[in-house]
């Protein structure tokens, strides 16, 4: 494992225990409807296989499983163990956490077969990895022909008086309270760097085109500090 994988590894295994709590205080509850948007944008069919990669707790596992039911079964991976292991006993929580499958993996090397899933999906997650273009050709081997990759991610807003609002209280406040709160300096100092230096969406969604993606898509939400990525594995001929 690469010294960047080991430093994201070890960062998220720090900071699960305060993930939750701190995902609602710092995002004002939006990531919640962040979310359940994502869930909706891939448009999934009845009786989905889905991928959660980077699942963090499984806040979207169990978004999917709202909205689906019993029709969705739900993989959610993520390679940090404390991720998982808070994931895990969160999803035990809930009566349709029972078809979600928990599975330790590397977004580069997902352990799944080819054309396995009607959905991909990472949340705040694909940002943290340097090499995105291996990450997203790995996600379109496991999709199905015509299935959907759903990306949510933090971005930056477009230029103005909003953005120097967002970048103050982004580089300053938020390192602050996220250093108090969850008793890690580095991550809440790593979060602004790791947005700021992510691709704007129209270089973001080349990426996914490279790939093979087709029909990609791209919706800037509360003011452009998240996007949402949606793109198509063409179908079989």
């Amino acid at each position: 494992m690469s010294i960047e994988l080991d430093f994201i590894k070890e960062m998220f295994d720090s900071i699960a225990p305060k993930y939750d709590f701190l995902n609602r205080f710092l995002s004002a509850g939006q990531d919640i409807l962040w979310r359940k948007e994502m869930v909706l944008g891939a448009e999934l069919p009845n009786q989905s296989i889905v991928l959660d990669v980077a699942c963090g707790t499984c806040d979207v596992a169990l978004e999917v499983k709202k909205q689906q039911g019993d029709g969705a079964t739900v993989f959610a991976t993520d390679f940090s163990p404390g991720m998982l292991a808070l994931g895990k006993r969160k999803i035990l929580k809930h009566e349709e956490g029972a078809t979600i499958h928990l599975v330790s993996g590397n977004a580069l090397a997902l352990p799944f077969k080819e054309s396995r899933f009607d959905a991909v999906f990472i949340a705040f997650g694909i940002r943290n990895i340097m090499d995105r273009q291996s990450a997203v050709a790995s996600f379109y081997r496991v999709l199905k022909p015509g299935g959907t990759l759903a990306v949510l991610e933090l971005t930056s807003p477009p230029k103005g008086f909003f953005r120097d609002i967002y970048l103050l209280y982004f580089k300053r406040l938020l390192p602050a309270i996220g250093t108090v709160l969850s008793k890690n300096a580095g991550a809440y100092h790593y979060l602004p760097e790791s947005v700021l230096n992510f691709p704007n969406p129209r270089e973001f969604a080349s990426t996914l085109r490279q790939s093979g993606f087709e029909m990609v898509k791209w919706k800037v939400m509360t003011l452009g500090i998240v996007t949402l990525f949606i793109g198509k594995k063409a179908s079989a001929l």
